[in-house]
């Protein structure tokens, strides 16, 4: 059953990877200034909120190569923990109108990724399944 938890672990890379990217290619086009004044409210440099490029950009784009995945992977689930933090407190304990957690989206891309973090990114990948860069 090898080839299907190589399999799993490419789908999971991959599915989370690309939805965070989607973020991350937002972010390119409208900038991270509101981000910044979070961070500013927050008493935290302003100049922090570029760090969202590497979260968002850089580690999902490894991610799906399957490239230094489990650090790639550990610096989304910071990215999420920050996001969590600076935007999402007030939700943290909070349902949504259909009755689901209201952050649930934000926790499948933090636990998926640290998913990815402790299962690695499996044979298919650039990085290989015991690969010197994985």
């Amino acid at each position: 059953m090898a080839n299907g938890d190589d399999a799993g672990k490419l789908v999971l890379r991959v599915a989370v990877g690309l939805l965070v990217l989607l973020h991350g290619i937002f972010k390119l086009s409208a900038g991270v200034g509101f981000i910044g004044g979070m961070l500013a409210k927050a008493g935290l440099p302003g100049g922090l909120a570029y760090l969202v490029y590497v979260g968002e950009i850089v580690a999902p784009l490894l991610m799906i190569a399957g490239v230094f995945t489990r650090g790639a992977a550990a610096v989304v689930v910071i990215n999420m923990l920050v996001a969590f933090g600076l935007v999402h407190m007030a939700d943290l304990f909070a349902l949504g109108k259909q009755g689901g957690w209201a952050l649930e989206l934000q926790g499948l891309y933090l636990f998926g990724a640290l998913a990815v973090v402790l299962l690695g990114a499996g044979r298919f990948s650039v990085g290989g399944r015991n690969g010197r860069y994985n």
